[in-house]
């Protein structure tokens, strides 16, 4: 696709789906045809050049410090309940990626990635899997834990792909419930898995240790430590919100001093309950792509495939371009030239949202 037929389409997308946060309708009009002319403008700009980390950091993050023992081997993916009713849930403050996707009901879902699989912390609470989720771990060719399942696609998914994974409903010494919640909340939303004991059962499972070459870091690359990622010409955003459903949406507010994005869940700072901390990231990406309704209740998420979205990191967005080739390829990230977007050192939160609904930023 010429840039020129890209930025044509690109533009009529956003256009169609993009509103910026003003209270004057008419207003608001206007100057979402603007901002969205200027983004395109400024993505066509090139990056600064930046040299890739090296050495003993950490594969999601692009961090030094990491434990050398783990460099090469395998991710861990936990599926995490987003329901209200289950907050606040623990252990998501640790996890170097976070994948936010629709499930049915308007709401949606958790998929927490940690690198190194030796040092997780416990992790509550854990829910079932749907289909695209074991794609997106693919992926990472992460081990993918979850505690049951549709049994419908989703059983025929991990099934059909092979992928390792860890099954709370038939696995026993590694999820359990949590004795403090039982009989406070619904008993869905009390179980956990217990971190110190995944290096046990990778081994009792005899799981591949080794990352495939293809998947190391899943598909992100970072600038080095103490460098920052070119914003040449982005716009500014102090303020950037993905429009799940209505009673479903993720905010993210910026923090000039500690150059992070602190999340909101559907209005409120999202807590993790143990370390009483908000979940913040130095990567923000909004990946827009076509989501419908299987069967009139389970959703079909179309992960393999190419399209459009946001990154924003340090106060700037630009438009973004995304690439899942197959169903074991990561998800790739590039500016609207085609060129891998480097991403600044820190956790990165990506969320996966229907090309119908509303990503605002101001």
């Amino acid at each position: 696709m010429t840039k020129r037929l890209f930025c044509v389409i690109l533009s009529a997308l956003m256009l169609a789906n993009v509103t910026a946060c003003k209270k004057n309708k008419e207003k608001t009009k206007t100057e979402e045809s603007s901002k969205v002319s200027e983004v395109t403008e400024a993505a066509t700009e090139a990056p600064t050049e930046v040299q890739p980390v090296n050495g003993s950091v950490n594969p999601l993050t692009g961090e030094n410090g990491y434990n050398s023992d783990a460099v090469g081997k395998r991710p861990v993916a936990i599926m995490v309940n987003n329901l209200k009713a289950a907050l606040p849930q623990y252990g998501i403050t640790e996890a170097d990626i976070i994948y936010e996707v629709p499930v049915e009901g308007g709401i949606t879902r958790l998929m927490a990635v940690y690198a190194d699989y030796t040092n997780v912390p416990d992790v509550c609470s854990v829910r079932s899997c749907r289909y695209y989720y074991p794609i997106i771990s693919l992926g990472l060719d992460a081990v993918y834990c979850h505690w049951g399942s549709d049994q419908t696609i989703a059983l025929e998914t991990l099934n059909r792909t092979g992928i390792d994974h860890l099954d709370g409903a038939s696995e026993t010494g590694l999820f359990y419930r949590d004795e403090n919640r039982v009989g406070k909340y619904d008993s869905e939303h009390t179980g956990y898995l217990r971190g110190s004991e995944l290096k046990q059962h990778f081994e009792s499972h005899g799981f591949r240790t080794d990352v495939n070459a293809q998947n190391i870091g899943g598909g992100l690359s970072f600038v080095s430590e103490g460098e920052s990622a070119s914003t040449e010409g982005a716009l500014d955003c102090s303020e950037l919100t993905l429009k799940f459903s209505d009673s479903y949406f993720s905010t993210f507010e910026y923090n000039a001093d500690e150059k992070t994005y602190y999340k909101k869940h559907s209005g409120n700072p999202h807590m993790d309950g143990v370390t009483n901390q908000q979940l913040n990231f130095e990567n923000v990406v909004a990946v827009q792509t076509s989501i419908t309704s299987r069967d009139g209740y389970l959703m079909d998420v179309q992960l393999v495939g190419s399209g459009t979205g946001y990154y924003a990191t340090n106060g700037k967005i630009q438009l973004i371009e995304w690439s899942k080739e197959t169903e074991n390829s990561p998800i790739k990230i590039y500016d609207i030239n085609g060129n891998e977007i480097k991403f600044n050192v820190g956790e990165s939160y990506f969320g996966i949202i229907g090309n119908d609904k509303t990503i605002s930023f101001s």
